[in-house]
């Protein structure tokens, strides 16, 4: 198990963070998702929607006490980096908090997904484009317990080209 780009994403992750950055469309959004139970990563990779990744038997949401997706909007990121001197550039997001996750019901998660969502008005899970996966805890999940569950990005973004 390990982080990577959904192959729909690779060369177009910057486009869909700069179209959530500069609010084009206007209602565009990046959208977080936890896994419970998740595919091995090289049939993860393949899928073009999260309604795709959601309909495989082997993908499951989490649905512990108080989870819901996180929304991320224009208002919480900036534009992307360009990195001369490292012949990279990257986007970066806050990291994402589920205050008091599980408790009454519990979950193991396993993996987080990042969306992008052209219209959070309108949208489903079939126009929700799978942009990159995680693994929690580096591979080792994490149990929920009623506790504060952050997923912390890394000093160098959640994605990056070089």
């Amino acid at each position: 198990m390990a982080n990577g780009i959904f192959n729909v994403a690779k060369g177009r992750f910057i486009e869909f963070h700069e179209r959530v950055n500069n609010n084009d469309p206007t209602n565009a959004a990046l959208i977080m998702v936890l896994l419970k139970a998740v595919v091995a990563d090289g049939t993860l990779e393949d899928f073009d929607t999260l309604s795709a990744l959601l309909g495989d038997a082997g993908n499951t949401e989490a649905d512990a006490t108080n989870y819901a997706r996180k929304t991320i909007t224009d208002a919480d990121i900036s534009a992307s980096t360009v990195d001369d001197t490292n012949n990279r550039r990257w986007a970066d997001m806050p990291n994402q908090t589920w205050v008091t996750l599980g408790g009454a019901s519990n979950n193991t998660i396993s993996k987080a997904v990042l969306c992008y969502d052209p219209d959070t008005t309108g949208g489903t899970d079939a126009n929700l484009i799978p942009i990159a996966y995680y693994d929690i805890n580096g591979g080792s999940n994490y149990t929920t317990t009623g506790v504060d569950f952050t997923l912390t990005v890394s000093a160098d973004g959640y994605a990056r080209s070089s």
